[in-house]
């Protein structure tokens, strides 16, 4: 990365604003801590962008109203994944010259989004009101009735838990005024009409309060519930007819909608140019702004700079200079930098880790589904995904990645002899009386699982060596070859010597003198990281006892290489679930019933075994890395690289070079 320190004139600052958007290759860092600064403080501050921020977002609102609606009634299936339109620059530029149509076309779209929701609150109501009147559907005292000269008429409730006859029973022992009816009785609630002589109504209060009468008031000014609910229906109808007309008149809006998300991309662009205002340091006649940018970009930046009326330097950041982090791989590396941003991006002085470990990612995934089959479903699949949708960012490298697993998986499918497990030898032993078996072109890790493990181990030892050797790299690049040389030459001495000294006693063969070497370069290897690896304690003895406390990290070497058993552990269980559900439909013979038995394991064994497996692959790879590989040389914590850019929702704006 490099430092750009600009300042320009105030009257170019929205044209400097744009043209860096238009580049996006630029992050604008925000200055707050200048502002507090008092030599900044009292030449600049910080640039008002609130009203405009402000105004962009009552906007987009109103946009975002409109496109909800049309959204909601044009009729389309729904795409399995959402993708940005890509459209020309020139053509995006082009479409927007006429916003003053657009706009007008957008208020009639809102205008019927707020009728909709208007007709929707009158129907909820009237919904709300019916549902309310329902259980008083038989009630045949008219609403002016409620009320004489002499009595009065409530109507309430009692909680369904209780006895409707034991209320009236209990209401006529305590009062003699009143008289009870039970209008409607569901689980809930009783629904009970109270008519009672108006002096008493005292005493008939604190009786119904006595009993759990709670008073409600139906929803009608005259007439009865039925002619209540007979009007709400003909409104509830009216409102349908309503709510269909809007509904029409949305839907010929549809042709409308690809135009109105390009203006609201239009007017998310115009808020973050607002809203980038506020990283500005002005004066009455001045901007600054401080950024980075990738260093492969640096001619476009000075093309770029070089146009405007300003100053500029580019300079180197500082050694302790914290940098944004961005990852520049590609070719069949670059779908695995998920797995990195699953984990951290790397720190700013730190190792980008995608290119060492990608091959052994997808060598890992593999060699735990290892199902030919199970790969040729994952390639095909992740195939036509990245064929029939523009994808883009982290799923776009999370297809990408799966679609290499799958060919891993595929090859190693093949050098086990593993399609479906073992179908087709089941199959035709079953149901064509003769064994045919899927060809294996190395061995059969079923059959020979100590093999699988043995060979699993030595790719871990290389995995790990590699991480050790990424360490040394660092230590040589910041200045420190002898770190290298104690922390990890001494290392890689020692593991290899062990390795050359123990397996050497169990190898006919070999000479007996290189035996001897290996041993004597192991016990010269482990005096030398007990003198170094305590170097940095005051005092012999804190370091000699910090030493032999680093050579005690000859388990965790050996605890980390086993921790690579897991690739025989899912490799065997995606063999051995596949062949209990193949075994399982079997069992009901050859006939019809037998092939419907094999089918239906077939349909429900294999998917699940896919899912799961895969899921243990996806999960246990990403361990290796992040613990027994990243664990001995990776620096994380790095804050991502966001360059000031065209950052649209709906359509992807595609650059023409010149």
């Amino acid at each position: 990365m490099d430092k750009l320190a600009v300042i320009g004139l105030s009257r170019e600052q929205d044209a400097l604003i744009e043209a860096l958007m238009r580049l996006g290759v630029v992050q604008v860092n925000a200055q707050d801590s200048k502002v507090c600064d008092e030599k900044w403080n009292g030449l600049l501050r910080k640039d008002d962008a609130c009203k405009w921020v402000s105004k962009w977002d009552s906007e987009l609102d109103r946009i975002e109203n409109a496109l909800i609606l049309l959204d909601r009634f044009i009729d389309r299936k729904p795409p399995l994944i959402r993708e940005r339109t890509r459209i020309s620059e020139r053509d995006f530029d082009s479409t927007l010259e006429y916003e003053y149509e657009i706009r007008r076309q957008m208020l009639r779209v809102t205008k019927l989004s707020r009728r909709y929701n208007h007709v929707l609150l009158r129907e909820n109501r009237a919904v709300t009101a019916r549902q309310a009147l329902m259980p008083w559907q038989d009630y045949d005292i008219p609403a002016q009735d409620y009320k004489t000269q002499s009595t009065q008429v409530w109507q309430g409730v009692i909680p369904g838990s209780n006895d409707s006859a034991d209320f009236l029973k209990i209401l006529a022992e305590k009062t003699g005024y009143a008289d009870a009816e039970v209008v409607h009785s569901d689980n809930e609630q009783h629904y009970i009409s109270i008519v009672f002589y108006e002096p008493a109504a005292e005493e008939v209060q604190n009786a119904l309060r006595d009993l759990g009468f709670n008073r409600i008031s139906l929803p009608i000014q005259s007439g009865s519930v039925q002619d209540a609910i007979q009007t709400l229906d003909t409104h509830l109808e009216t409102l349908k007819t309503e709510k269909q007309s809007i509904v029409d008149q949305v839907r010929a809006f549809e042709s409308f909608e690809p135009t109105l998300k390009m203006y609201y991309d239009e007017i998310s662009m115009r808020k973050e140019r607002a809203a980038l205002r506020d990283k500005f340091l002005v004066t009455d006649s001045t901007c600054y702004l401080e950024g980075w940018f990738p260093r492969i970009a640096r001619k476009k930046v000075e093309a770029l700079l070089k146009d405007k009326i300003c100053y500029y330097e580019i300079s180197e950041p500082g050694a302790e200079e914290e940098t944004p982090v961005l990852l520049l791989n590609k070719g069949m590396v670059q779908p695995f930098e998920a797995v990195t941003k699953l984990y951290s991006l790397p720190a700013s002085g730190g190792i980008d880790a995608t290119p060492f470990f990608s091959f052994f990612y997808a060598l890992f995934f593999g060699m735990m589904l290892s199902d030919a089959a199970y790969g040729i479903i994952i390639t095909v699949g992740t195939h036509v995904l990245r064929k029939k949708y523009q994808l883009e960012g982290m799923l776009k490298q999370l297809v990408d990645m799966f679609f290499l697993c799958g060919i891993s998986t595929t090859f190693w499918g093949i050098m086990f002899g593993s399609f479906f497990g073992d179908i087709i030898t089941q199959v035709s032993r079953n149901f064509f009386g003769q064994t045919v078996n899927f060809p294996t072109v190395w061995f059969n890790p079923i059959e020979e699982p100590m093999r699988l493990l043995f060979f699993s181990l030595i790719l871990g030892l290389i995995h790990v060596f590699l991480a050790m050797g990424l360490s040394a790299y660092m230590s040589i690049r910041d200045g420190q070859p002898l770190d290298a040389l104690y922390d990890t030459g001494f290392w890689y001495i020692l593991i290899v010597s062990l390795i050359g000294y123990l397996g050497g006693g169990m190898v006919q063969g070999l000479p007996a003198g290189l035996v001897t070497v290996c041993k004597w370069l192991a016990i010269a290897s482990a005096l030398g990281i007990v003198a170094t690896a305590g170097r940095e304690k005051k005092g012999i003895l804190s370091r000699i006892a910090g030493g032999l406390g680093s050579l005690y990290g000859i388990t965790g070497y050996l605890s980390d290489v086993l921790s690579y058993s897991r690739i025989l552990a899912l490799g065997l269980a995606t063999g051995v679930i596949s062949s209990v559900f193949n075994t399982l439909g079997t069992l009901a013979g050859s006939g019809i019933l037998g092939a419907v038995i094999m089918l239906l394991a077939f349909c429900i064994g294999h998917p699940y075994n896919i899912a799961i497996n895969a899921l243990g692959s996806f999960v246990h790879s990403c361990r290796l890395q992040y613990v027994e590989f990243f664990g001995r040389f990776y620096q994380s914590g790095g804050e991502s690289f966001r360059p000031f850019c065209e950052n649209t929702k709906y359509v992807s704006i595609m650059k023409e070079e010149l």
